[in-house]
């Protein structure tokens, strides 16, 4: 039987018609609410304020809507008042780890010391260690996770990817800068893990638009992804420089575990000595590869023993190059543990003892129940934000179904962010970095940080603009309550010189 075009056309017409739309993004209203807290001995009065901005295409279509929550101090110029921009990495996730463990006004209580944290009741309390003291804070959710969502209809494509997601990131500052009159204000950036690549991206763009940045926060980096490993953001793993960054970590590991003999108690000296033997003697035994004589071989076997803790049979059967996952699921193997990738300090028991890397993450453990418990009872019954959405702590299922996560960043893969940030030093000469960085972190390791702040290739004087801070923790360096007052206190004398220099 033959069917006519104009059938066809009929049928294809019924069937669109048929197909359901997209339900509409609720319009959900800013909540506003008023809070008081004590810091430092002075009790401050705040704003806090929970909403959603819209995101547009080249054409002014909606785009997409991110979900954020500001706390403003009360009664304080704005041209003096300092603004920080927060947000986590992923690239998909969202910022309720930043928000709810490091310096807003609240945080969640969790098990000190690695601990894992039993289920609910959990505990919110005031955050003594809260940045509100020094800057306003604004905690962004990246499009899609959180509260936010792709409008429907839109191409997720124009969203997700790391030209782009810089790209919606400055749409939402320069509009979040216009709606609440903040233009002239001393502008930071802060961003964990991704959120550093993207800062380097964001900095550079806002900066050639116009807006110009006073310093920014870069916590747990990963800049430059060539220095990763092939199973870490698409690194290039073509060289032994990444063991070579994965060994302080490691061994900054075994110091915690008490299993080098001899070692100080002072972390911070230790990590020296390590980083010299793991710039020196280790890379160039490793240069050698299959040339380092035999002697020499059985020599570093021993020394990396020494500092990691962990069989001589192992490191011979690595080739002296182990990695940091490897590492982790192999230090506590005896005990029929593994410990944490993103933060040592934590540790689970294994199902699997044999297994070559670990398939659970104990942090996440300890830290995502009683994360997103506390957050949503905190925006429900302290902030007064209810809306009908759940509450998405990334975006990975819908980066998922609109294709890969696109890294490629002009016109290159591995993504490299470095010579953004670069670029940005230099067409600001007074713009301030501040480096944070967790001894116990085998994601992003703080050697490998250190490594490419030091060959931006830019002159000594804006070298001198970078500040480090080094911290007992892993990559939410928050997490360690001691770690978070020394984090603090180190950022709140950072942005006062960086004010001061102005």
């Amino acid at each position: 039987m033959r069917i006519s075009a104009f059938a066809l056309v009929l049928v294809a017409a019924v069937t669109l018609a048929a197909a359901p739309k997209p339900p509409p993004i609720p319009n959900v209203a800013d909540a506003v609410t008023q809070h008081s807290i004590v810091l430092g001995g002075k009790r401050i009065a705040y704003t806090a304020r929970a909403g959603t901005i819209t995101l547009r295409d080249d054409d002014r279509r909606p785009l997409a809507t991110m979900f954020y929550t500001a706390y403003t101090a009360d009664g304080v110029s704005a041209r003096k008042r300092p603004i920080t921009f927060f947000y986590n990495g992923g690239p998909g996730s969202s910022t309720i780890w930043l928000r709810m463990g490091s310096f807003g006004p609240v945080r969640a209580d969790i098990a000190p010391n690695g601990g894992i944290t039993p289920p609910a009741p959990f505990r919110l309390v005031d955050n003594h260690y809260s940045l509100l003291d020094t800057s306003d804070l604004v905690f962004i959710d990246m499009a899609a996770s959180g509260y936010g969502r792709i409008e429907p209809g839109a191409d997720a494509k124009e969203v997700f990817g790391s030209d782009n997601d810089a790209n919606m990131f400055a749409q939402f500052i320069t509009q979040y800068l216009t709606r609440f009159d903040r233009w002239n204000s001393p502008k930071f950036l802060y961003g964990e893990s991704y959120g550093t690549p993207r800062s380097a991206l964001l900095v550079n763009y806002l900066q050639n638009e116009g807006v110009s940045i006073n310093g920014v926060v870069l916590q747990s980096s990963i800049l430059n992804f060539s220095l990763a490993s092939r199973d870490t953001y698409g690194g290039a793993d073509t060289d032994d420089w990444q063991y070579v960054f994965y060994f302080a970590t490691e061994a900054a590991t075994a110091w915690y575990y008490h299993l080098v003999p001899g070692a100080p108690r002072d972390l911070d000296a230790y990590m020296r000595e390590v980083e010299r033997f793991a710039m020196g003697d280790y890379r160039r035994a490793l240069l050698q590869g299959a040339q380092l004589p035999p002697a020499s071989f059985d020599a570093m076997v021993s020394r990396l023993h020494h500092y990691l803790g962990v069989p001589e049979r192992f490191i011979r059967n690595a080739n002296l190059r182990i990695s940091g996952e490897q590492y982790i699921a192999e230090v506590r193997r005896r005990q029929g543990e593994s410990v944490g990738v993103y933060d040592a300090r934590y540790r689970l028991f294994e199902l699997d003892r044999a297994e070559e890397y670990p398939q659970l993450t104990p942090s996440n453990a300890s830290i995502e129940g009683p994360y997103l418990a506390l957050q949503q009872d905190y925006f429900r019954n302290q902030l007064h934000y209810v809306t009908p959405l759940s509450y998405r702590l990334g975006a990975y299922a819908v980066i998922a179904k609109s294709g890969p996560w696109n890294y490629r960043h002009l016109d290159t893969v591995p993504l490299n962010t470095a010579p953004d940030l670069a670029e940005a030093m230099t067409f600001n000469p007074h713009l301030r970095i501040f480096s944070a960085n967790g001894y116990f972190d085998e994601v992003t390791p703080f050697l490998a940080t250190v490594y490419t702040l030091n060959h931006l290739g830019i002159v000594p004087a804006l070298q001198s603009n970078i500040t480090y801070g080094f911290y007992p923790s892993g990559h939410m360096i928050y997490l360690n309550v001691d770690a978070l007052r020394s984090y603090h206190d180190d950022l709140e004398r950072w942005y006062r010189a960086t004010l001061e220099e102005r």
